[in-house]
């Protein structure tokens, strides 16, 4: 599908070839092995309809960078796996954003199938049309378990190009499969070669950023964070970014990284945004967490507050002046309001003195309503303690 009737493409001289890409499975990480990545011109595209065949030559020309792996994936599950982690690579390169449903990211994938204890391939067959990972997941289970029923059966497997349908989750036959003699290449006339440096390669390195299992061990070990958070907030460049933005001069890396993992990111997947498209920035993420730590508001104000910011825009200080939401503190206040809710409540604190010691949360949750979350938990905790301990004991709750 070319106007010119040929495709551009390199074959000798690949710019990359024998590498690897390690991915993480279910018994540990592995390593897949890359034949070679080459750059070539992509090509039109066929759309077939009802009323007949359109091609759309609008990608007709546009270099693209081929990345052929060997033959080292042995399940749907594993070619997921690949297939992520080398979005995740290309996507902190920079090289490209990875939108299947825009085209900037494609996948074909072969699959054959051999006995077990075999070392010998059977007879490979071409997938092609699959628009997300898990629909070349999808894909690659079909197609083993069709291969498997034809070899099972007594039958051959056909080598051709299939096209997978996701609507009926099969794969119907394109084209017979070609080799790489069908091709039948021969040189471009008017392409001059390309001659790569060392000190070219050498410039390229020293602008390479940080990859990510770089990026990981290091926030694993510079901000004390678990494997599992260090894998979250790693997982897409732009989050790390943020992240670290945001724990810059923070004194509490724990806390910054418990909110972005919970709270950011609750946000962005309930707006369908992208951590690049947060309506709440490091910046103000830090300010509001500032008001936290000074203890001037408690964790359930934050969060009301966050979700304001998302909201409105606004920055923390002013929604918290606004609305008046500074944290009650001063124990005097919190003792008086507690008195009072305790002789609002007088059948609960019976329960409460005959042992039934769960309705402390109900209390809890009182002074909390009375006050709109604007308690201290902590010196309510050891105010509401004290008069509860002291009436069980014999003592009064009056007010002053």
């Amino acid at each position: 599908d070319l106007p010119k009737g040929y495709q551009i493409s390199q074959y000798d001289d690949p710019i990359c070839y024998d590498g690897y890409i390690e991915i993480p499975t279910e018994s540990g990480h592995k390593k897949i092995g890359l034949i070679r990545i080459h750059m070539e011109e992509d090509a039109g595209k066929s759309m077939h309809g009802m009323d007949g065949t359109l091609i759309d030559l609008n990608r007709c020309g546009i270099p693209l960078l081929e990345i052929v792996s060997r033959p080292d994936i042995q399940s749907p599950q594993e070619a997921y796996s690949y297939l992520t982690t080398l979005k995740q690579l290309i996507r902190y390169i920079g090289i490209s954003d990875c939108n299947m449903e825009e085209g900037s990211l494609r996948c074909d994938a072969n699959l054959s199938v051999m006995p077990r204890g075999s070392n010998k391939f059977g007879t490979r067959t071409e997938l092609k049309n699959m628009n997300s990972f898990r629909g070349v997941e999808k894909a690659l289970a079909y197609e083993a378990k069709r291969q498997k029923e034809v070899l099972e059966s007594g039958g051959t497997v056909v080598q051709e190009t299939l096209l997978w349908n996701e609507q009926t989750q099969t794969a119907e036959p394109m084209r017979s499969k070609e080799e790489s003699h069908d091709y039948r290449y021969f040189p471009e006339p008017d392409l001059v070669d390309v001659q790569l440096t060392d000190a070219m390669i050498a410039d390229i390195k020293k602008t390479m950023p940080e990859l990510p299992s770089e990026r990981l061990q290091r926030f694993i070990r510079q901000y004390s964070l678990s494997e599992e958070d260090g894998l979250v907030l790693t997982s897409e460049r732009e989050i790390a970014d943020y992240f670290e933005e945001a724990v810059h001069d923070f004194p509490d890396t724990a806390l910054m990284n418990h909110w972005v993992r919970g709270e950011i990111l609750r946000i962005l997947k309930e707006k369908q945004l992208r951590i690049e498209q947060s309506p709440v920035s490091p910046g103000q993420l830090k300010e509001l967490l500032t008001y936290l730590i000074q203890k001037n508001i408690t964790p359930q104000t934050a969060k009301t507050v966050l979700d304001t910011m998302a909201e409105t825009g606004e920055a923390a200080g002013k929604i918290i002046e606004k609305k008046g939401l500074m944290s009650i503190s001063t124990p005097d206040e919190l003792d008086t309001l507690i008195r009072d809710i305790l002789q609002k409540h007088p059948a609960e604190l019976e329960k409460y003195r005959q042992g039934k010691t769960q309705l402390f949360g109900f209390f809890m949750g009182q002074v909390m309503k009375a006050t709109k979350g604007r308690a201290d938990q902590k010196i309510t905790r050891q105010i509401l303690e004290k008069h509860l301990n002291s009436y069980k004991e014999g003592g009064d709750v009056t007010s002053h």
